[in-house]
């Protein structure tokens, strides 16, 4: 297992017709009143630390512990998320999370709000949160926000692994795209995504869960379980 704290945490949402997105995400999607969606959610990874391997492990976590990352994630069946694209400016991280989580890391930059690669960048501004809250039961922010296992798929190995941590304390706020190349061109369905809305929480600590390889059988997201 794998603790850390998720902090100062953003999550932008965009719409997207489930007949578009599918061909690219390797499981089943879930649906909500026939809309799919797609969200980036920034964050600064704080206090990251294995949970096992004693003074073997501690190195390894001490040199990944601080670092921001940008999360490209959509949403599948079984209250799932599945990671599209994930940029972190960590060199040990982008080596060490792919092999263990199945992780799409790629390397960025992180510049005043600002991520980039060669491709391209992303920035957005987003409204201050006033008030936090849960998300009211039933709503798209809970549909959205409240999921805890996720699903990765890498090199023809599937794996699943659990994300456990209090609700989110969050409030649903304005947001402005001032860059969006980035994405733009790193998947060739994003002109066809549509901005929804956005949500910012302080953060919680979480705890990330060891991952279980899955077997699958012929298509999209017909998942039988193997328990490794």
């Amino acid at each position: 297992m794998i603790e850390a704290d998720w902090m100062n945490v953003t999550f932008v949402h965009y719409e997207v017709e489930p007949a578009v997105l599918q061909p690219h995400v390797p499981f089943a999607l879930d649906v909500r009143e026939g809309r799919a969606y797609v969200s980036l959610v920034a964050f600064t990874q704080q206090k990251f630390r294995f949970a096992f391997g004693g003074a073997l492990t501690a190195w390894a976590g001490a040199l990944m512990a601080n670092h921001r990352f940008l999360n490209v994630r959509t949403y599948v069946r079984e209250g799932g998320i599945h990671f599209i694209a994930e940029w972190i400016p960590n060199r040990l991280t982008l080596w060490i999370a792919p092999r263990l989580y199945g992780l799409p890391c790629r390397l960025g930059r992180f510049d005043n709000g600002i991520v980039s690669d060669a491709a391209g960048s992303f920035a957005c501004r987003v409204q201050r949160a006033e008030e936090l809250e849960r998300c009211p039961p039933g709503s798209l922010d809970e549909f959205l926000l409240e999921r805890y296992v996720a699903f990765t798929e890498r090199r023809g190995v599937r794996r699943r692994f659990r994300v456990t941590h209090d609700p989110w304390p969050q409030q649903r706020v304005g947001v402005e795209i001032v860059d969006d190349s980035l994405l733009r061109a790193s998947f060739p369905w994003w002109p066809a995504a549509r901005l929804v809305g956005a949500n910012v929480s302080p953060g919680v600590p979480v705890t990330i869960g060891v991952p279980e390889r899955l077997a699958w059988r012929t298509g999209v997201g017909a998942l039988t379980r193997r328990w490794t």
